[in-house]
């Protein structure tokens, strides 16, 4: 029997080992809970290296709001962990497509969000269920998503396509605006998404300060904002990365 290897991921600790334990009656199915984003991604290192990787993560939408506060998401994160490692759902989604790409994640929501049910699929998730779903449900959404389906509430199916649409016009206008800038200028541009500030940009191009601050004026003006913060959104939107400091080091 080929068994599929699941891994809950919510930092409300009862609940995740209740669905732990809940899936773990099934015979196809050997689960594991982790209270954390970073407690996640040691999990799944660690399965990697023993040649036991996970098939499919539960993740939780909220994940790390209780200890970090609820912060709306706008855009798909960045997948680079911080100080505290990657603590939201939706980060946690982008990390794992990135870091494991064969593995499966289904966001597990509280109510639906059209919004952040988008951002969930455009970061990498194959699927979004509610946490009060039936436990057969739950089961058919990871079968199927191991057969590379996506999974969406009925209900939400409408609203997450209108915002998908949407957030490809963005990227589709924020793409042609990158596309205006001369090639050092998206050179800074990547710096900047680096966050790099305007000595270290100089630095690592060989350029005086003043010619940096030039530059920066330029991308700003030529991507109709009016901050670093603006300009470096924008750049993501368009798809723009940052810069690989460690080939400059």
């Amino acid at each position: 029997m080929v068994r599929i290897r699941v891994l809950v991921v919510d930092d409300h600790r009862i609940f995740a080992e209740s669905l732990a334990a809940a899936l773990a009656a099934e015979p196809d199915v050997d689960v594991s809970a982790a209270g954390s984003g970073p407690a996640a991604l040691r999990c799944m290192d660690r399965a990697a290296a023993e040649g036991r990787r996970f098939d499919v993560l539960l993740v939780d939408a909220d994940l790390g709001a209780a200890l970090h506060g609820s912060r709306p998401a706008t855009a798909v994160p960045d997948a680079t962990p911080g100080q505290d490692g990657l603590v939201d759902g939706i980060s946690l989604v982008a990390g794992v497509r990135s870091g494991q790409p064969t593995v499966r994640t289904v966001v597990l929501a509280d109510k639906d969000d059209p919004r952040r049910a988008a951002l969930a699929l455009q970061a990498g998730a194959s699927g979004w269920v509610a946490k009060d779903c039936s436990l057969s449900r739950l089961l058919t959404v990871i079968r199927g998503v191991l057969r590379d389906e996506t999974h969406l509430p009925p209900a939400l199916l409408t609203s997450v396509l209108r915002e998908l649409t949407t957030a490809r016009k963005h990227r589709t206008d924020s793409e042609r605006l990158v596309e205006s800038l001369t090639p050092r200028e998206r050179e800074v541009l990547r710096c900047m998404v680096a966050g790099l500030g305007r000595k270290a940009v100089a630095e690592r191009l060989f350029l005086s300060p003043h010619t940096v601050r030039t530059h920066m004026q330029n991308v700003l003006g030529k991507l109709g904002v009016h901050s670093t913060l603006a300009a470096v959104a924008l750049a993501r939107r368009a798809g723009v990365g940052p810069a690989d400091l460690e080939a400059a080091s």
